[in-house]
């Protein structure tokens, strides 16, 4: 192989894929046999399989169980917002989350107590070992799965409160500034960051995807006087949604 060159198994991949993109294998086609792309592209069987199993890692194309592999119908991206938007009622988490004056929808929530690992203590600045208050979400639009959240927040700030539960209490529901004001804590700033990375099984399996799909993870902190209050992943899947960002100009 030359210098520049792709593996056999990239460009039998590649060309699969331009057919599947253009159009010329639709959705629910089945993919070549393993012996038509042998034939075809004038490749081994191992070339064949490594094809088909790249298609497979990129989700483009889908193993039925005794039928073959056939092309998978791929989602057209929606936008999920994400700016300073805050409604004057207050934010319920959905609203939190998605950040939209016309976002809609449920959540399913669950709070336990746990201890701070490494990651979450450095994001928090509390030693590793430390209680907090652990919520997990599950967002839905139309009944359909569109993000996971995980929350953190130190019960040094909340614990022995009355919003040490999101999810209960007289401000159960709402939003992290205003949870933390009713307890005198004033949140003045937030950061957010955003990454990839391939979807953990379970991730998947709550958002409806497909093994080795990509997610998105924003990694957001809340902050009251340089101190952080509150800090969550936000999960999404990457083949279904875009994240759009409204900032403010001050």
């Amino acid at each position: 192989m030359t210098f520049g060159e792709q593996p056999a198994y990239l460009r039998v991949a590649g060309d699969l894929r331009k057919k599947i993109v253009d159009g010329s294998l639709p959705p629910h086609t089945r993919l070549p046999s393993q012996a038509r792309i042998r034939e075809e592209y004038g490749v081994s069987d191992t070339v064949a399989l490594e094809a088909r199993k790249v298609l497979m890692a990129e989700g483009l194309v889908e193993g039925r169980s005794g039928s073959g592999t056939y092309v998978r119908e791929q989602p057209v991206p929606r936008r999920i917002a994400r700016s300073g938007y805050r409604p004057a009622s207050g934010a319920t988490p959905f609203r939190q989350e998605q950040a939209d004056g016309e976002g809609r929808g449920t959540w399913e929530s669950s709070s336990a107590q746990a201890e701070a690992s490494a990651a979450i203590a450095e994001r928090l600045d509390i030693r590793p070992g430390d209680r907090l208050m652990c919520t997990k979400y599950v967002f839905r639009e139309a009944g359909e799965p569109i993000m996971l959240s995980t929350s953190w927040e130190p019960l040094a700030v909340t614990g022995r409160t009355p919003v040490m539960l999101p999810e209960e209490g007289p401000l159960g529901g709402m939003g992290v500034v205003e949870r933390m004001a009713a307890i005198d804590v004033v949140v003045d700033n937030v950061t957010e960051e955003v990454g990839a990375r391939p979807g953990l099984a379970e991730e998947l399996l709550a958002l409806g995807g497909v093994p080795g799909h990509v997610v998105l993870v924003v990694h957001r902190t809340y902050y009251a006087s340089g101190r952080p209050v509150e800090t969550a992943d936000v999960v999404i899947p990457a083949d279904r949604y875009q994240v759009a960002y409204h900032l403010p100009v001050k």
